[in-house]
């Protein structure tokens, strides 16, 4: 229902504007479904995408993402960690401690700094990591870099203009696809 708070405002009443609407109308109408149907479906993706990894790993996206942190760091401090993920320390931490339940990771002193805790990985986490699918946003980013530099520019300025219009610039996230809380537990954890 589209209302208009002037001409057609009969003694403090509201009533529909006239049912006529101009090409250009319909196809703003067109263009905003579309792009709500194009943002679902990057969600849906990303719902699926998650599922399947617990299904098939029991990790969450950011739980796979601080594992591949570590393979590939070998010794970190969680607040390290945190800094490479683009997370807060207490969200890592979380994750650590759910991980560290699953014998996945192992926190040890520092050798010469016994100020210092440090991360590493079991056994067990290199066996997840070998049968955990590839995340989502590894497609993405090989197909996002194989982009020209202008269309690089013009995908980050349309979602930054959108996270703003949907009032989300100030949410704090990292650069992981996943839905829900980023240190909840996987199905079977």
């Amino acid at each position: 229902m589209n209302i208009s708070y002037s001409k057609y405002q009969e003694r403090g009443k509201i009533t529909e504007l006239p049912k006529k609407t101009d090409s250009r109308q319909r196809m703003s109408i067109n263009r905003y479904e579309e792009v709500l149907i194009a943002l679902r479906r990057i969600i849906r993706a990303t719902d699926l995408h998650s599922r399947q990894l617990s299904k098939t790993a029991g990790l969450t996206s950011p739980q796979l993402l601080v594992l591949q942190t570590l393979q590939r760091h070998e010794e970190l401090t969680v607040g390290e960690i945190a800094t490479k993920v683009s997370l807060s320390q207490a969200t890592v931490t979380t994750i650590i401690d759910r991980l560290e339940k699953r014998n996945f990771v192992k926190r040890e002193r520092g050798s010469t700094d016994k100020r210092k805790v440090y991360v590493y990985l079991t056994d067990d986490a290199h066996q997840a990591l070998l049968d955990a699918p590839k995340p989502l946003q590894d497609s993405f980013v090989q197909q996002f870099q194989d982009l020209r530099d202008w269309e690089q520019s013009m995908i980050l300025a349309s979602l930054e203009r959108v996270a703003y219009m949907m009032d989300a610039q100030h949410i704090d996230a990292s650069p992981v696809l996943d839905l829900g809380q980023l240190d909840r537990h996987a199905p079977d954890a």
